[in-house]
This record gives C-alpha cells, structure tokens and sequence, in this order.
C-alpha cells in the first residue's frame, strides 16, 4: 500500500477501536499483514505502552475542547483521530528507529566474563557471567528501577530523594545508596549488603531490612524470608552465620523442616502425612529448642528430644 493509504488505513482502524465499531473480515486480514510487515520488530509490552501513552496525551486535548467550546466536538474527535493515527504511525511504520531511540530500554548481557555497566547516575554495576540488566530509556527519573536476571553488584550512587529499586526475578531490592549483590540461582535468591541500608521483599512475607554484613535469602523456598547475620571469628577470620529472623507464609511442613535442619544442624523427625500441609510462622528470636516446639505446637504434636535428634509425633 501507499503512505497515504496506509495512513487512511490506520485512521480508519483507530476510529473503529474508539468508537468500538465491528472491523470487517477484509480489514482484519489487512491488519495482520500490516503488523507482519510493520511491526515485527516489536515486542507487545512496549506497544501496549505506547498506545497507553497516546491515549494519555489526547486526554487533555479532548478535556480542553469540551471546555473552550461545546460545540464542533464532532470535528474535534476527527482531529483527535488525525494526531492519534499520525502518533501510530510514527511508533510503528516508520517507527522501529523511533522505538530504538526513545522507547526499547537498553539491555546489558555477561555473556561469557564480568562486564561492568554505568548508569547515567553515577551508579555502577558488574553483571555476573550469565546476568542480564535492562535498564528503561527514562531511567534515572524519579525513581531508579532496573530489572535483573542472574547475578549482579551493584554500587549505587547515593540519593536521598530518589530510590533505587532493583526488580529481580520474585523480588525487589530498594535503596538509597550502597553496595550490595544479588544472587539467583534456580528458585534460592539471596541479597548481601555490604555498606549502606537496603529493604528486600518479596511476596507473601515481611519486608526485611539489611545492615552491613547481612544477609537475605529464601532459602530456595517461595513465600520464605531469611536474614543472617555475617560475623568474622575471632579465631579463625571466617565468616560465621547467625540466623536473625525466619519468615514462613504458606510453605509446606518438608520445606519448614528442611530449612531448620540446615541451619540448626539438627534432625527432625515428622509424621510423613503432615509433609505437605502449608503453614505460616515466623521463628524470629527464638532458640533451635523454642522454634522446634513452635513448629509441633502449630501442627498438633507432641515434641520429643533426643540428643540433638527433636521427634514430633
């Protein structure tokens, strides 16, 4: 077709979209070959933001017409249609430059080794072999936000007024300004901090805030939340873990256990019918003792110890 018939084209459709009119079975075949042809390099994400965009930037036009005059609103909603088919056609027939330019958020991959990325506001951060960072063509803004996959550190400029959020995959990390790596492996996420404040959450459980030489994580265990604490002995320089907090909303009697076996490094025993019934607790500044006897009061049972061996039944 030709610009001029495309354009008449896309008109056409947009005002059937308004106006919520039948598009005919001719037009909708004409349409998916003008998507194939112009759209192809699109994902559906940014069209739809695109097309939100649009509709937002004709609300005042058309609130100003119904204010200066309340008559032509007829030949206004032509003109609306006109701006809004011309704004169309910009984004998607001649517009993969202008979606490249202005729209598509960049993405930084570590395909093999490190790579180092700078951010506009100072911010630096040193993907993981692996790791994908996408960062939106509007970023800084008023909020930072950028998306992770893998694994990451991050040292984040310091800004009072605005955050900077970090959206991995089931979680979001936000601060001020600090140093601070995300880890992904599998269904196991864990933050550790080491200079600054951060506040990590993530669905189902309460938000958890790190101090220096803290850490969170989930364990590998959805709707879970950890925060340890990482202590240098006094003897041997080594890194000590000290369970702070433990958060469960939800998780299945095994996935309890399993986790406070490992960080206990003790042995519970349970009625094999009990392992799939979920259960919210929060085992939070109790001893290994107290938690163990939290855990069989929830489920209805009986506690019984044996060196350090805990039987519930």
């Amino acid at each position: 077709m030709s610009y001029k018939n495309r354009e008449a084209f896309v008109f056409r459709l947009w005002e059937r979209e308004v106006s919520e009119g039948p598009i005919s079975e001719k037009e909708n075949e004409l349409l998916q070959k003008w998507k194939i042809h112009a759209e192809k390099e699109l994902d559906e994400v940014h069209l739809k933001e695109s097309r939100e965009k649009v509709l937002l930037e004709l609300e005042s036009y058309w609130k100003a017409s119904a204010i200066v005059s309340g008559k032509a609103v007829k030949g206004f909603r032509t003109y609306a249609y006109k701006i809004a088919a011309v704004i169309i056609l910009l984004l998607s027939l001649g517009g993969i430059f202008t979606y490249t330019e202005f729209i598509r958020p960049d993405v930084y991959l570590a395909e093999s080794g490190d790579r180092i990325v700078h951010l506009k506001d100072g911010s630096t951060v040193t993907l993981l072999p692996g790791a994908e960072l996408t960062v939106a063509k509007s970023f800084p803004g008023s909020t930072r936000v950028v998306d992770l996959k893998g694994d990451a550190l991050f040292s984040v400029a310091k800004s009072k007024k605005h955050p900077f959020i970090v959206h991995a995959e089931g979680f979001s990390t936000k601060v001020l300004g600090t140093i601070f790596k995300i880890s992904q492996s599998g269904k196991k996420k864990a933050v550790d901090l080491y200079e600054g404040k951060v506040a990590v959450s993530s669905p189902g459980v309460p938000v958890s805030v790190l101090q220096p030489n803290q850490k969170w994580t989930n364990f590998g265990v959805p709707h879970t939340a950890a925060v340890i604490s990482l202590v240098s002995g006094k003897v041997s320089g080594k890194k000590i873990a000290e369970l702070l907090s433990l958060s469960f909303n939800d998780v299945p009697v095994k996935e309890v256990i399993r986790v406070l076996e490992s960080n206990y490094s003790t042995e519970i025993h349970y009625p094999k019918e009990t392992e799939d019934k979920k259960i919210t607790a929060d085992f939070t500044g109790g001893t290994v003792g107290e938690n163990i006897e939290a855990l069989a009061f929830i489920l209805g049972l009986e506690i019984q110890k044996k060196g350090n061996t805990y039987i519930l039944k």
